[in-house]
């Protein structure tokens, strides 16, 4: 991938509770000329940002359309109650759906736990949101059900909770457009959330953004190596001809005036 071909930044998407920021530092060290834009979305929405192209990927919350998004899923959260400071479960560590039978339950229009059947009572009527539903639980209306991170987003001095067993779960996943052949850019940050490293063999856009310091650094390192040992050096005076000599010495060959010549001053007539 040449530099023109990449883009100008990756948009990521991301649905309340859950906290992109660790994926965020990592892409802002391996590709610190690609800026990452957060964009926050609800759960019901988020889908349909990815779909229509506002981003590039999200952090959603699972299920998600199978034939229009892939999905890598991530983890699962713990599912809790919220409840006022002095409700009789704070006495317990967690507590069971059976427990909250005589309880109000508030089933908030924007609920992402996905319950077959509601435990406890019904209220008059469905708050909204969350956020709704919380400050009922503060005005003593009822109890709320939810991941454990929407409990810590909403959270209230005079609120608390506990985890709740036998409770369905919600389940966090990255998810990006379907297509034949996933971006680049999609792929580096599949690898980041996945704990590759940034040598890793598809890690492709952090690569060629290291690749110019690499070659740099070969080059400097070539340059280094013939400066020293590679250039051609004159020979020491007097070299080739004690070679020569030595050669042909000990080859056999003939001396002509050397100490063990046999040859003399020519006799006299």
């Amino acid at each position: 991938m040449t530099g023109s071909d990449i883009p100008s930044s990756f948009r990521l998407a991301y649905v309340p509770g859950v906290t992109p920021t660790k994926w965020v530092r990592v892409w802002q060290e391996r590709l610190p000329h690609t800026p990452l834009e957060l964009v926050q979305a609800t759960a019901a929405d988020a889908t349909g940002l990815l779909v229509d192209g506002a981003a590039d990927a999200g952090l959603v919350r699972l299920p998600v359309d199978r034939s229009v998004l892939s999905a890598i899923p991530l983890y699962t959260e713990t599912t809790v109650v919220v409840i006022p400071k002095d409700h009789v479960a704070t006495a317990a560590e967690e507590v069971s759906l059976d427990e909250l039978s005589d309880e109000i339950v508030l089933h908030p229009l924007d609920d992402v736990l996905g319950w077959e059947t509601l435990p406890g009572r019904p209220a008059f009527e469905r708050p909204a949101t969350t956020a709704d539903a919380v400050e009922l639980v503060a005005a003593g209306v009822g109890v709320l059900l939810v991941p454990q991170s929407l409990a810590r987003l909403h959270h209230r001095k005079d609120l608390t909770y506990r985890p709740v067993r036998e409770a369905p779960e919600s389940r966090v996943a990255l998810s990006w457009p379907e297509a034949e052949t996933t971006p680049d850019l999609v792929e580096e940050f599949i690898g980041i959330v996945r704990g590759r490293t940034v040598n890793s063999t598809r890690g492709r856009v952090a690569a060629d953004r290291q690749r110019p310091t690499e070659k740099a650094k070969d080059k400097a390192k070539d340059k280094r190596a013939g400066g020293s040992g590679g250039a051609r050096q004159k020979p020491a005076a007097g070299g080739r001809s004690g070679k020569r000599t030595a050669g042909r010495s000990g080859q056999g060959g003939k001396h002509t005036g050397g100490p063990g010549s046999k040859r003399g001053k020519p006799r006299g007539r």
